[in-house]
């Protein structure tokens, strides 16, 4: 297993006034860090699934994910701000710093908030619920850790985003 290193979040959420829909992950994992964007693992299906919701195409680059969600009134950022972590294993995160959600909410039309798996809802619960206290719901995990999730099933899971 890799080293426990402590990182930072280095990069923006993305939302604008008209978004209304937030999903939360946990922290970038090794390759978002390096692509400097939201799930960049080419194995995450959260792209796909977005896509699919929201009829369309797969985006390639930064600014056509952008543009997506942006598009479709959907915010989305992580739930800590720094931790140590091991690689990009959820189970290792221990000294959180949560990120300011506070900041999205003030700046946005949010209504729901969506955690993107079981391991960014406990984090949010832990660290941002008695913060903010808007209670989020937990969807499943859209990484290829998520075995168990078809693409299909994972598109049928989150299809309560649809605004």
């Amino acid at each position: 297993m890799a080293e426990t290193e402590r990182q930072h979040h280095e990069f923006e959420p993305v939302f604008d006034e008209r978004s209304e829909i937030l999903i939360l992950g946990t922290f970038p994992s090794v390759k978002s860090r390096e692509n400097q964007f939201y799930y960049g693992h080419p194995q995450n299906r959260f792209w796909k699934v977005l896509a699919a919701l929201t009829d369309s195409e797969l985006p390639e680059t930064i600014e056509d994910k952008k543009k997506m969600l942006l598009d479709n009134r959907i915010a989305i950022w992580d739930v800590i701000a720094q931790c140590d972590i091991a690689g990009s294993s959820d189970s290792s995160i221990k000294n959180v710093v949560p990120a300011d959600i506070g900041r999205v909410l003030k700046d946005s039309n949010i209504q729901k908030i969506y955690a993107n798996g079981n391991t960014a809802k406990k984090l949010y619960d832990k660290y941002v619920l008695p913060k903010v206290q808007i209670e989020i719901e937990g969807l499943p995990s859209t990484s290829p850790a998520n075995a168990g999730y078809s693409l299909d099933r994972l598109i049928e899971a989150w299809g309560k985003i649809k605004v």
